[in-house]
């Protein structure tokens, strides 16, 4: 491949590990673990790896380890770091003996099933070391949830004489790992599964897991391209910009991006569902922030929205609700009627409360929402262009305010959407080093025989060299929860605690930020010089962490 400047500079980073696991390590055994909830549920689903102690590794006396081969899948959407955690793993085993071999399964998880993979050798680890991306082996989003899955993907991992198998992803993929380690352990295949915690969404995380990796990279892009945004807003000022970011299940990465730009609006879609908010609730706070700045001569700002928000507002979760059940039941009949005529003939068949808020959305937002199915007959809320939806609103609500004397400014709106742009990355520090320990840290759970573990660092708030690396039962974060009408075994999601640190600092300034313009502009990230421009991690880690 043709490699960028930063690139070949990049290659030469050497990641930094816990002092911990930079020669010989033990592992030592915490307190016997429970799930978050569900105890009884989940222990009777998961005899054999539930109530595993947690592990913390100290430094230890050096061993012989017999030669072995380990398995590597990337599942899921992309984030920072993934080469690293790769990276990590490879020398972690061959550390432990160089005679160690790791296979890399094509496309994530269909790899497996599919027998699709390739050895992962030095030249080609070397190529992809502190690089953004999963192309080295690729990604796929296939669940391994059925036997006759399983047992295909034993098959070549008995061919290939693999002992453990490190699956790396989110939530859902980590709770696949957890099953998959299970059932291998159920039937004495002497194979390991360890998860490692991927997601750019920062919504896999913990008391053992303080960060998924990738979060602080993609904010961090994030957030560079949305102070060049306020810059140019405070520029011109004359547009008002409605910004959506990732985050369809939690607002992580809208407060963490508010957090490191001081935007004058940022909405947090926990806050909405827990005080039952309306979408006029939301429209009307957005356009009294525009009228106040319009009051004070600003006709400019900035306005950050997590892409999930109507899934929480609890008015538009009824109405989708209603949607999907109608539309699964009468798809046919409303197909048959004129494009013209369709969304009249929805109004007339909703609940009246429905029917109002249908009515009351722009057209197209209407149309997204009665058109646009996944496979399960459902609507697929992150098409919808929620920013555009709120702008469009907010519009309609200045123009009558104007005619009542209430608004005196003008109002014009440019939309934005950071999606993919932060997913591949090159790695921040932070998350080059954290990754690179999480894959070592893998590797040091199959060398002390764990299954069913997700590899863990914490105290990342301090010097790499403090982190403390173990691992944490996956059994212990999961609880019930219904997926497609039935009852499943899933990772608990972390979504924003309006209790937590982050949020409250937030809270606490957001109405000085709406009045002022209080723009930050991180710029780029930084990969060399001062500790203080390259090492810090998320303002969320501070927060949580400050003693």
């Amino acid at each position: 491949m043709t490699k960028s400047a930063l690139q070949i500079a990049r290659a030469a980073y050497q990641p930094k590990l816990p002092k911990a696991l930079t020669g010989a390590v033990v592992a030592k055994e915490g307190e016997p673990t429970q799930s978050v909830a569900d105890q009884e549920e989940i222990k009777k689903l998961f005899p054999n790896t539930y109530g595993m102690p947690l592990i913390q590794f100290v430094e230890g006396e050096a061993k012989e380890f017999a030669p072995m081969n380990v398995g590597v899948i990337l599942s899921g959407g992309q984030a920072p770091g993934g080469h690293n955690v790769i990276s990590g793993l490879f020398d972690g085993i061959k550390k432990l003996n160089p005679a160690n071999k790791l296979y890399g399964f094509i496309l994530g998880p269909g790899g497996l099933v599919d027998h699709n993979y390739m050895e992962l050798t030095a030249d080609i680890i070397d190529e992809y070391r502190n690089t953004g991306g999963f192309d080295i082996i690729g990604s796929g989003r296939t669940k391994l949830e059925k036997e006759e899955q399983f047992e295909k993907g034993y098959e070549i991992l008995k061919e290939l004489g693999i002992k453990a198998l490190v699956i790396i992803g989110g939530d859902d993929s980590n709770t696949n790992a957890c099953v998959l380690a299970e059932y291998y352990a159920a039937k004495n295949y002497g194979v390991q599964v360890i998860g490692c915690p991927k997601t750019i969404d920062g919504d896999l995380k913990n008391d053992m897991i303080e960060t998924s990796f990738g979060f602080d990279t993609a904010c961090k892009t994030y957030s560079e391209v949305i102070g060049n945004i306020e810059r140019d807003c405070n520029s011109a000022r004359k547009y008002w910009h409605f910004i959506k970011l990732m985050g369809r299940s939690a607002s992580h990465i809208a407060l963490e991006c508010a957090l490191q730009t001081q935007p004058n609006i940022c909405i947090i879609s926990e806050e909405v569902e827990a005080k039952n908010m309306s979408l006029d609730d939301i429209v009307t706070y957005i356009a009294q922030v525009v009228a106040d700045r319009a009051a004070a001569g600003n006709n400019f700002g900035t306005v950050l929205i997590p892409e999930g928000l109507i899934e929480f507002i609890p008015a538009m979760k009824r109405l989708i609700a209603e949607l999907n059940d109608f539309l699964a039941a009468n798809g046919e009949e409303f197909n048959s009627i004129k494009r013209s005529k369709q969304r009249d003939y929805i109004i007339s068949k909703l609940s009246e409360e429905n029917a109002a808020i249908y009515a009351s959305l722009p057209e197209g937002v209407a149309r997204q929402l009665s058109l646009d199915r996944d496979p399960h007959g459902n609507v697929q809320v992150s098409l919808i262009e929620t920013e555009k939806l709120l702008s469009e609103m907010v519009a309609t609500k200045l123009a009558a305010w104007k005619e009542e004397g209430k608004f005196v400014g003008k109002f014009a709106a440019q939309h934005h959407f950071f999606g993919y742009e932060g997913r591949c990355a090159a790695p921040s520090n932070f998350d080059a080093d954290y990754c690179y320990s999480l894959g070592y840290t893998a590797s040091m759970l199959i060398a002390n025989g764990k299954t069913g573990y997700m590899s863990s660092v914490r105290n990342t708030t301090a010097p790499a060299a403090e982190w403390i690396a173990g691992g944490v039962p996956i059994t212990m974060m999961m609880n019930m929860e219904r997926r497609h009408g039935e009852m499943k075994p899933v990772i608990q999601k972390a979504l924003v605690k309006l209790d937590g640190a982050p949020f409250k600092a937030f809270a606490a300034v957001r109405d000085t930020w709406a009045k002022e313009t209080a723009y930050v502009y991180p710029g780029p990230i930084q990969y060399f010089g001062p500790t203080e421009v390259c090492d810090q991690p998320t303002k969320t880690l501070q927060y949580e962490q400050a003693k």
